[in-house]
């Protein structure tokens, strides 16, 4: 565990996250994995966490370690078809996890899922916080219509809208 990490976490407040996604492009956010569900018959979940505080901190827990904690306290694993999709972004490390359920996951692959967390980051560098968010549901969107296309209505099993920690 570094101590710049834990003072990057112990300094990031919530209203860093409040500012950098306000109530607009939370809305925006919701409306793109309204729209990209709309195409598939998948699920996407968008998680941003500020920092990790208490424990997670300092058990030096990895970003994708607590993507998959939030993976299954939204039980983003209980769909029907096993292809919830969580976009985790950790602010404080600057760091995007996708955590894909085992359906979409095994058509999918990792690799892909690399490539559309490395595209975010990049706008993210460039504080295209908004824009890389969109740009990845769009991304991850387009293998949930790929491999789970939209048959009729569906039901949409989880919310849309954005979950900030």
């Amino acid at each position: 565990m570094g101590i710049r990490r834990i003072g990057r976490h112990l300094l990031e407040h919530h209203w860093r996250v409040r500012r950098i996604f306000p109530p607009q492009a939370l809305a925006a956010i919701e409306q793109a994995i309204k729209a990209g569900e709309a195409t598939h018959a998948g699920q996407v979940r968008f998680v941003v966490e500020g920092a990790l505080d208490g424990v997670p901190l300092f058990r030096d827990q990895p970003a994708r370690e607590r993507g998959l904690d939030v993976f299954s306290q939204l039980r983003i694993w209980d769909t029907a078809h096993n292809n919830g999709v969580l976009i985790y972004l950790l602010l404080a490390d600057r760091t995007v996890e996708i955590i894909a359920d085992r359906g979409i996951d095994a058509k999918a692959g990792a690799a892909v899922w690399q490539k559309i967390c490395a595209d975010m980051e990049t706008d993210f560098r460039a504080g295209n916080f908004e824009g890389g968010v969109i740009k990845g549901i769009g991304e991850v969107s387009r293998q949930l219509a790929k491999y789970f296309p939209k048959h009729g209505v569906g039901r949409n099993e989880l919310p849309d809208a954005p979950v900030v920690i």
